[in-house]
């Protein structure tokens, strides 16, 4: 096994690494680190999941697998890029592609009928959403901005968008009925095995068994109410429509894989419910289903012409829909993907609470979010702006996260255990010794969900914010709230271990609302707090601060403390991606910007030192620390238009800098006369290299594909200086 893995995954950061990884197994050589990699791509897992249709020569290890056992050990060392977290369109895709490329895999079974049908939907459910992160995270985060990243947003700030106190843009959830209202928690006493149990008027089905936890295992389950889901949708239509603003739907339907998809089809079809009163029953004949979006559906009934004028006498009823694409007249509803909450609502608020709407121009939305658990993060965040005016990222300070994400932790672990319930009746979780844990009366078609978080991985975060605390010297608070049933069990493990440790002055508990206003006073005034957070609320967090005090999440430094001895080290979200990728295609220009793996690097190197007692490896950390920092100082991260430098400039950058640092430092005589014909080599270089990388932009280029592009095609297109090539090899 190599010292380091770098991951190799979709769009974006993979082409990015055509270009990057070449320079950093390079320059690790030098120190003996060897940088191998594996393959979490959509396009790898699909191939692995399938030897038996692939031939010998197609065939692909399972890569996700082994990072999985591997991230349980002390040798553990990788480097994770933001990989696809698909959706049914993109699965669907990806299938559709690596079919063309000669690959014979199953199609996807829309309404799989025969046995042998839903076997290979169950091989591809596998796939969809958030099938990475669970079995690579097995540690909590510590994410915060690099203290480079930090000082360089400081003073070249970002625009940010006015707020006024008379917008109408406001955060809509659910009063009642949701899974916030409805979850009930316990923590186990003793280690159980546990079977979920249906039991109808028409008998007893049992919808899940044999799942253990061991003692100490806080179990929460929950559900959404379908009736009081579809009355909140209604409703909410109504009041956008009265009100003149967009109407947005703000979910998360990648990592919560099974019911997000579900509630997204719900909003699809009550948006269009003239349309399935009407002609539901064509529509079905047509394969429409409406948790695949008002995208799909429209290419299925593009050829019906009373279908259309119906879509189109409703939609002219309708408020207007916050807009994807306004030009292309893709709308919120379109693709379940394509709205990711985390993303999405931080980013409207960014922009002075204004979203796209269907005629290209900006207006206030109504920001629809089902679930209560989370949106009072964004509710009082909107709040707070109305009243005090856009966040000023010159003068900010910044808000770290701790999370708890090991091992599956709570709602994105709970993809086994949640189902669309298919007749009304009562739900149990039952353990093995006959003890009903959670009991739930459920009708048909509701939503019911159970999650856990162990033991293990809770105590493991709260000593992890304990360590963060210590080292920044700052305000430090639990978002946690006493009043729900799964935060009660947290709190119950948290105050102990700060009491024991003597720290419990050191740290606030608050619920999310509360916690939210206090972290924006916090960094308003230029001070800095840590939020601790749950698995979602980690999520959420560090793309909502990030983006408005950095503009992007992706330059955040994410390190994963993995609980064996292990290092994870995380490169920033890859939500931009997608448009990154249809511009190179377009233009031969890729404006992503790899600051995420620069910093991800320095981390990787500097925890392999000290694993291994590695000195050269440290010096190499602390030389890619100079470096980062002279790609801000000068400028050089990609710009976002065609004929100006992109993402293999500033890597071009980034290996000089790295170079000069190494044959300027003194730690280590070897590695300084090894890097200083390098350094020379690509000084006296740099008119013929930047030269050789301006002149191939502008053209459209051939990826020979999307999910799986040619190998050969994407070096030539990422790697178009032969004079860097031949110094780099």
């Amino acid at each position: 096994m190599s010292d380091i893995i770098y991951t190799k995954v979709d769009e974006a950061p993979e082409l990015a690494s055509a270009s990057f990884l070449p320079i950093i197994q390079k320059f690790a050589l030098a120190a003996g680190v060897s940088v191998g990699t594996k393959d979490i791509s959509l396009a790898g897992r699909i191939l692995a999941t399938f030897p038996e249709n692939l031939s010998a020569a197609q065939r692909q290890s399972d890569d996700l697998a082994e990072l999985g056992q591997l991230v349980k050990t002390a040798d553990a060392n990788v480097i994770k890029l933001p990989n696809i977290s698909a959706s049914v369109p993109q699965l669907v895709a990806a299938i559709t592609e690596l079919q063309s490329q000669g690959f014979a895999l199953p199609d996807y079974p829309e309404t799989p009928q025969s046995d042998a049908d839903k076997a290979v939907r169950a091989k591809y459910d596998g796939l969809k959403g958030s099938a990475v992160n669970p079995v690579l995270r097995e540690g909590n985060s510590d994410r915060r901005a690099a203290k480079a990243v930090k000082r360089y947003a400081q003073q070249n700030p970002h625009r940010m968008g006015d707020w006024t106190a008379d917008s109408k843009t406001h955060v809509s959830a659910m009063s009642g009925g949701d899974f916030f209202s409805n979850e009930t928690s316990a923590t186990l006493t003793k280690d159980a095995t546990v079977k979920i149990v249906l039991t109808t008027a028409t008998g007893e089905t049992v919808l899940k068994e044999g799942i253990t936890y061991p003692a100490g295992t806080v179990v929460d389950a929950t559900f959404m109410s379908v009736a009081a889901l579809k009355l909140f949708l209604a409703t909410e239509i109504e009041k956008t429509k009265a009100d003149g603003t967009l109407f947005s739907l703000h979910m998360k339907a990648t990592m919560m894989k099974v019911s997000d998809p579900i509630i997204f089809g719900h909003a699809v079809a009550v948006f269009l419910a003239p349309v399935f009163e009407s002609h539901g029953d064509a529509m079905a004949a047509l394969g429409v289903n409406p948790n695949s979006g008002l995208g799909d559906l429209l290419a299925r009934v593009k050829d019906d012409a009373a279908i259309l004028a119906a879509i189109d006498s409703c939609m002219a009823s309708r408020p207007p829909m916050y807009m994807v694409d306004s030009d292309k007249g893709i709308t919120n509803l379109h693709v379940s993907s394509d709205v990711i909450i985390d993303a999405s609502m931080p980013a409207l608020i960014r922009a002075g609470g204004k979203g796209w709407g269907p005629d290209g121009k900006e207006g206030d939305s109504n920001c629809v979010i089902p679930d209560n658990s989370y949106a009072p993060v964004y509710d009082e965040t909107i709040k707070f702006f109305k009243e005090n005016g856009k966040l000023n990222p010159a003068t900010a300070g910044t808000v770290q996260n701790v999370g708890l994400m090991a091992q599956k932790a709570e709602e994105y672990g709970s993809h086994p255990t949640t189902f669309e319930i298919a007749e009304g009746g009562t739900v149990q979780m039952i353990l093995d010794d006959g003890t009903v844990l959670h009991e739930h009366i459920v009708e048909a078609g509701d939503i019911w969900r159970s999650a856990s978080a162990r033991k293990a991985p809770i105590e493991d975060w709260v000593n992890l914010a304990i360590d963060r605390q210590k080292a920044e010297g700052c305000r430090a608070i639990f978002w946690l709230d006493a009043s729900r049933a799964h935060d009660a069990e947290l709190i119950a493990y948290v105050k102990p271990i700060l009491a024991a440790k003597g720290v419990a002055d050191k740290f606030d508990i608050m619920a999310p609302r509360e916690a939210t206003r206090v972290s924006f006073e916090t960094i308003t005034k230029g001070e800095d707090t840590i939020a601790i957070t749950g698995n979602v609320l980690r999520d959420y967090l560090t793309d909502l601060f990030p983006i408005l005090e950095l503009a992007t999440s992706a330059k955040m430094l994410s390190i994963v403390k993995l609980m064996n001895g292990g290092g994870l080290f995380e490169t920033g979200a890859g939500g931009s991606a997608p448009k990154h990728v249809q511009q190179l295609v377009d233009e031969n220009h890729l404006r992503w910007d790899s600051l995420g793996e620069f910093c991800a690097l320095g981390e990787s190197l500097t925890f392999l030192a000290d694993a291994k007692g590695n000195e050269k490896a440290r010096v190499l950390g602390q030389a890619v620390d100079v470096a980062t920092q002279g790609i801000l100082d000068h400028g050089h991260s990609p710009s976002r238009k065609v004929g100006e430098p992109d993402n293999r400039n500033s890597h071009y950058w980034f290996a000089r800098y790295w170079a000069d640092a190494l044959a300027a430092q003194t730690s280590d005589a070897a590695l300084a006369k090894h890097f200083a014909p390098i350094a020379q080599a690509l000084a006296d270089s740099e008119a013929v290299i930047l030269s050789e990388l301006a002149s191939v932009q502008g053209p459209a280029v051939d990826l020979g594909g999307y999910y799986r592009t040619d190998a050969a095609r994407t070096e030539a297109v990422m790697r178009p200086s032969n004079t860097l090539n031949g110094i780099i090899g």
